[in-house]
This record gives structure tokens, sequence and C-alpha cells, in this order.
């Protein structure tokens, strides 16, 4: 059960992260990448992101990529919520695959 606090400083984390891959990714044509989930240590030191990636083929690459680059985009977060978060937390990576999950359902269920 997560409290309060860990929910509010999840939910900045989800839209401050947004808008950066947002940002990043407008110069990479056909490449889509949303904050699907963050979910936060009860102590906040660690952040679990989970990334929606679309192309789905190419999202191994890029989430290498994104945890390749993790140091800055933490650094990234903390200039942009100085004042609302005391310590930036660890983020760590993830593909989340859970659209193309339910499409897989989608598709065995409609044959």
């Amino acid at each position: 059960m997560e409290t309060t606090r860990q929910n509010k400083v999840a939910r900045l984390i989800q839209k401050e992260l947004g808008d950066i891959f947002q940002r990043q990714t407008q110069a990479m044509h056909g490449v889509l990448v949303s904050v699907s989930v963050c979910r936060i240590s009860p102590d906040m030191s660690v952040c679990r992101v989970y990334l929606s990636i679309f192309p789905s083929e190419r999202a191994a690459e890029i989430c290498a990529n994104i945890t390749a680059n993790a140091r800055q985009l933490r650094y990234e977060l903390g200039s942009r919520t100085r004042f609302q978060l005391r310590i930036v937390p660890e983020l760590k990576f993830f593909v989340d695959d859970s659209l193309d999950y339910a499409d897989r359902i989608d598709a065995l269920i409609g044959n």
C-alpha cells in the first residue's frame, strides 16, 4: 500500500519524465516514449519507471539507451523538481508491455 506522499512524488516524476521524453523524441521521427507508471520505494530512494514505447520492435534498444543515460535524466529531473523534492530518487527503467500483451490476447480470442 502506497502512502499519499509516495503517490504525489510518483505522479510528479511521471509528469516531468513524460515532458522530458516528449521533448527528446520530437527529433526522432516515428518514435514515441511515454511513462505509463511510476512506483517509488517507501524511503523515496528508488523509482521504478515503466515506459510504453512505440514502435514496440525497438523497445529493448530504446530502453537500453534510456538506461544508459539515466544519470543525465536524473540530473534534468532534479533541476526541474528542485523546489518540490529534496532528494531525487534513483531511476530504474522497465518496458511496459501490457498493451502488446492485450493485443496478443485479443488476437487469440478473435481467432
